[in-house]
């Protein structure tokens, strides 16, 4: 996760990649935000080479968190081939996380 999503950078990083991307919509104030962000790290170096992960902060990328409808967070949604397959709202447990995830890498 070492890139930062942009409204600028957002395609190329993640509807241009042709691997599955899942991007967490977070904010620095959004308290069940820091709850989930172990969970989505942990993910991001288990499924590394398999999955991409980004963390998008909504109010320094507000013109992408409008286009996709953003209206609570945590949002995790991911994307595969430039479209949005799926989307879990709020904090999950690794668990269900990860079933998600495995049915699109």
């Amino acid at each position: 996760m070492e890139v930062e999503l942009t409204d600028a950078n957002f395609k190329q990083e993640v509807l241009e990649l042709n691997v599955p991307v899942l991007v967490d919509f977070w904010a620095v104030w959004c308290m069940p935000c820091h709850m989930i962000a172990p969970t989505v790290e942990a993910i991001a170096k288990e499924y590394e080479g398999k999955l991409k992960v980004y963390k998008l902060n909504i109010d320094e990328a507000p013109e992408t968190a409008s286009n996709y409808g953003i209206m609570s967070i945590p949002t995790l949604m991911i994307f595969k081939n430039g479209e949005v397959v799926d989307k879990i709202i709020g904090v999950v447990p690794k668990s269900e996380l990860e079933n998600v995830i495995r049915q699109h890498i």
